[in-house]
């Protein structure tokens, strides 16, 4: 439905959420003239966002535009939204068959936002083959180094693998 709101029923597909040469800042294209819509589409894929974190960085980036979305940022969600529907059959898959070993990966990009210099730490941990916790957010200050960055990441990443461990003993899983 709201791909047909955005005009892109018959678009082709995207390979990625975004276009990893395009760095979006609040500056660049011109403003919007229906800022709801844009407000919509980036709501619906917040949403979508629960199952698929696959998009979750590109929603992430997209959704700092809210208040002021110009075109440039509006090309951004489309192609969000071209990417879903080339791939319409990914999403969360369980299997019986898999071991209850929990893992987990993190990263940050030093500075990776060139309006404020604040970087993103991004997290996933699995127990066996499932995703059941991921995150990416913005850290709340700028970091110094690439070092600090990446430690300010791993703290967050830590305290939720003390949770997430915690919580699997008090659910009896071995």
């Amino acid at each position: 439905m709201q791909q047909a709101r955005s005009g892109i029923t018959d678009s082709n597909t995207a390979s990625t959420p975004l276009d990893p040469n395009v760095h979006l800042t609040p500056y660049d294209g011109f403003p919007l003239e229906d800022v709801s819509l844009y407000g919509q589409l980036v709501g619906s894929l917040i949403y979508l966002t629960v199952t698929r974190p696959d998009i979750a960085y590109a929603v992430h980036i997209v959704s700092q535009f809210m208040a002021a979305p110009r075109t440039i940022h509006f090309t951004a969600v489309l192609r969000i939204l071209r990417y879903v529907k080339g791939t319409l059959g990914h999403g969360l898959q369980f299997s019986s068959q898999s071991s209850l070993v929990l893992s987990g990966y993190f990263d940050a990009d030093w500075a990776g936002d060139p309006t404020d210099r604040r970087s993103t730490t991004g997290y996933c941990f699995y127990l066996g083959d499932f995703l059941i916790s991921w995150c990416s957010k913005k850290q709340s200050v700028v970091s110094r180094s690439s070092t600090e960055s990446e430690y300010r990441a791993l703290a967050h990443a830590t305290a939720e693998l003390i949770w997430l461990h915690w919580l699997l003993v008090d659910m009896g899983v071995p």
